[in-house]
């Protein structure tokens, strides 16, 4: 996730910020700082999240949704 990106779009104020796999290939130093700055964003702006992280899900969501086999469990 770009930081030049994210700024873009958090410009256009949206309703909704979607984010695909945002920590995606980054070391853990890396992953904290983007988990922090989505820790923030959710204090102004609805984030859906797409993860594999069980982990990162539990630190950074207020609510999960768990997908299996494309249905919603």
């Amino acid at each position: 996730m770009g930081v030049l990106a994210t700024n873009r779009t958090i410009a256009l104020k949206p309703e909704i910020l979607l984010m695909d796999e945002p920590t995606s290939a980054l070391d853990p130093i890396a992953t904290a700082k983007v988990e922090e700055l989505i820790l923030d964003l959710k204090k102004n702006f609805t984030i859906i999240i797409v993860t594999n992280s069980l982990q990162q899900a539990l630190r950074i969501s207020d609510y999960t949704a768990f997908f299996w086999m494309g249905q919603l469990i």
